[in-house]
């Protein structure tokens, strides 16, 4: 008689750890990246442009480097990567906390429990977070390759399926946990708040390393995997597919729009509904309602093509934009929703949001499948390492707009005079106009390429036949 295996027994020491380190990691990435914009304008003083410059800088890169950083784990193992990944991130969360720090007793700034901050707006010594934010993004590239890595490694064919949806349930409970100690910690601790999660990260990603270190025995060995060559090579041979690039740049307008969850919505909520918001819980909308809908939507739409869902998903993003927007032209104070009263602007915000995770479901589980089949064949491993370009595309003119539009018609009250601070946003909610023209722009792109490509390959089939 066949024993039965346990649960846990079913998988590997190696893939139970690394989903452990990938829950911390997680966890310390979303609590400082849902304040990140906050971060750099309230504690070091950057202006919206500067602070949206950085942090679009550094998302876009984190999406750029894992697959490089993954060609390197390969070559000297998983563990020593993983090793290196959260010593980096340890010292570059524990970075963004000790800076104000060194900064105040070098006298370059003071800080209160307040919003306010005095002494680096003309200061360059700000720029030192720079290096520090790099060793954040060196660690961050190889967590997102190596873990994954490691979960299709330590998997086999029965029980795979079961291993990658334990991890991104795992990834789903970071980023919420993460996004939830945010709400408290600047509430008890204003300013100091900020900087104090900071230390939160820096806590996990160690308690990360101390994991790893200790019960990490990976089955996998180095001297895998592509080489870095090979790599760039294929990058440029996607960048010349004229089709798959095409497609990247219509899919960043949907990014463009998603990543206004971390580029504007935490100042905008904050400067239009009031300190007493809370954008780090609002932004945990996003991942819950892609938990209670992706399986069925996916299910749903399974006879229908990629292109079909889709498209599906884009024309709900502009509607997304469009209840972030009516929030500033509700004119009531307050409204009743019976067990709770709310500002108009965080309701409609998290109304958005709830529009954005059900477009994300329609997209993001068909994207994937649709861009590999744009591969050459054999190569679509290879050339899926770079399906997330679009997010490096739009991580950067995502936030770099926000940065522009903020600048325009959110401005931050600290550069407003009390005369100015009567009018200053009444239009703020221009700025989601604005992605709302993105959305619907490339929603409509979406529809003219699948018809194009669909013309395309019925002449090519055509001409193949004769």
């Amino acid at each position: 008689m066949e024993e039965k295996v346990g649960f846990f027994k079913r998988f590997s020491n190696a893939f139970w750890v690394a989903n452990f380190a990938e829950l911390l990691e997680r966890a310390a990435y979303y609590g400082v990246f849902i304040v990140i914009t906050l971060y750099l304008s309230r504690i070091l003083a950057f202006s919206d442009v500067e602070a949206a410059t950085i942090a679009g800088s550094f998302s876009a890169l984190l999406y750029f480097l894992p697959t490089f950083a993954g060609a390197y784990a390969d070559k000297i193992g998983f563990k020593k990567s993983l090793i290196m990944a959260f010593a980096f991130l340890s010292i570059g969360y524990a970075g963004l906390g000790v800076l104000p720090t060194l900064l105040e007793s070098a006298g370059l700034a003071e800080y209160g429990f307040s919003t306010e901050f005095t002494g680096l707006r003309e200061s360059n010594s700000k720029y030192a977070i720079l290096p520090i934010m790099a060793l954040i993004i060196i660690g961050g590239s190889f967590i997102k390759s190596v873990i994954t890595g490691t979960v299709a490694k330590e998997t086999s064919v029965a029980n795979r399926a079961t291993g990658f949806s334990i991890f991104y349930t795992i990834v789903n409970i970071g980023s919420f946990s993460g996004k939830t100690i945010v709400k408290p910690l600047r509430e008890a601790m204003g300013n100091v708040g900020l900087i104090n999660i900071s230390y939160f990260s820096a806590g996990m990603t160690l308690l990360a390393l101390i994991a790893v270190f200790l019960f990490f025995r990976p089955t996998v060995r180095s001297g895998e995997g592509k080489s870095i060559g090979e790599i760039w090579r294929a990058l440029v041979r996607v960048c010349l597919n004229a089709r798959l690039i095409i497609l990247i740049v219509i899919i960043t307008g949907f990014w463009m729009v998603q990543h206004q969850l971390y580029a504007t919505m935490p100042k905008y909520v904050l400067r239009m509904a009031g300190e007493e918001a809370s954008p780090s819980w609002y932004a945990n909308v996003n991942p819950l309602i892609v938990f209670l809908t992706v399986g069925p939507i996916t299910a749903w739409l399974r006879k229908r093509s990629a292109l079909f869902s889709m498209t599906i998903g884009m024309f709900i993003m502009p509607i997304s934009a469009l209840a972030m927007a009516s929030g500033n032209m509700i004119n009531v104070d307050d409204i009743n929703l019976g067990f709770m009263v709310m500002h108009p602007i965080a309701l409609m915000m998290i109304i958005g949001i709830a529009f954005q995770g059900l477009a994300e479901s329609f997209i993001s589980p068909r994207f994937l499948e649709y861009f590999s089949l744009q591969a050459p064949k054999g190569e679509e491993g290879l050339y899926l390492g770079f399906s997330h370009l679009h997010s490096f595309f739009s991580s950067l003119f995502g936030f770099i707009s926000s940065g522009f539009l903020l600048e325009k018609f959110c401005p931050d009250p600290l550069t407003l005079t009390e005369t100015q601070k009567l009018t200053a946003y009444d239009n703020a909610h221009y700025i989601w106009f604005f992605f709302v023209g993105v959305a619907t722009i490339s929603a409509i792109s979406l529809i003219i390429y699948g018809i194009v490509v669909k013309r395309i390959d019925a002449k090519k089939e055509a001409l193949e036949k004769v």
